[in-house]
């Protein structure tokens, strides 16, 4: 176990080294929810909210939740690279944990969420937005959406280990990310949207995540959507932590 610990937190590190000199990760977890903020906030403001003051409380949530799930799509992009180019096959002449490499990507996306979190809240903040809750409860739901974005990683990383080519998970990873953030309430009212909208939206498990977040920041309530968010993120892992762990044993 000390081994598995130490050789974890070595892969991880190796990990987070290549994120911050590889532009394309860099984009992901932090030009990105940047970008956005800017962009969707000083456009869609005036239009949806009056002006970019009174819409900053209804996109901060939307686009914390579009940064996260961005990162943590990155987890099945970086293990599917690692497979097909021949780190993995180099790792196993080391003697280190068989799991190791698996568990160290994990263990960094934990982090690049974290930064991925931070780059959304701390734009939305320059640019005028502030929790009417408070502090505390916008560190709870980083903590929340951060647990369920690394919940998402496992999916993303089962994925990777299954896929015939890189290039598939990106794709894959960028319409599942684009159909969850744009088909939810992350940008607009819900109830704007014609009704066949509205059902689609309201069957988006994101619509929950974003309407829990955007209830603590704004009003300082854990609500029982709160407690499906959690209760889900639980139940990715009991399912794909498994399966990841089974397949990946069996590729390498």
């Amino acid at each position: 176990m000390k081994n598995l610990i130490s050789n974890t937190v070595t892969i991880a590190y190796r990990n987070l080294l290549k994120t911050l000199h590889n532009p394309d990760e860099l984009l992901d977890v932090i030009v990105q929810p940047v970008l956005f903020m800017l962009m969707f906030g000083y456009l869609f403001g005036g239009a949806i909210a009056g002006n970019v003051h009174n819409y900053l409380p209804i996109i901060v949530p939307g686009i914390l939740m579009q940064a996260l799930l961005s990162a943590a799509s990155g987890s099945g992009t970086q293990i599917s690279e690692d497979m097909h180019t021949g780190i993995y096959n180099r790792f196993k002449s080391l003697p280190i944990s068989n799991l190791a490499p698996l568990a160290g990507q994990l263990v960094a996306d934990i982090l690049r969420l974290v930064v991925a979190a931070i780059a959304s809240l701390a734009t939305g903040y320059l640019m005028g937005w502030r929790p009417a809750a408070g502090f505390g409860w916008v560190v709870i739901v980083v903590l929340l959406d951060v647990f369920l974005g690394w919940t998402i990683s496992w999916i993303f990383a089962f994925y990777g280990l299954i896929a015939k080519s890189t290039t598939m998970v990106e794709s894959i990873s960028l319409m599942t990310m684009l159909i969850l953030i744009f088909l939810s309430n992350a940008f607009v009212p819900v109830k704007t949207l014609p009704n066949f909208m509205k059902v689609i939206v309201h069957l988006n498990p994101v619509t929950y995540v974003i309407s829990a977040s955007r209830t603590m920041l704004n009003q300082g309530i854990w609500s029982n959507e709160a407690w499906i968010i959690f209760g889900a993120g639980v139940l990715i892992i009991a399912i794909f932590a498994p399966l990841t762990v089974l397949v990946y044993n069996h590729k390498s």
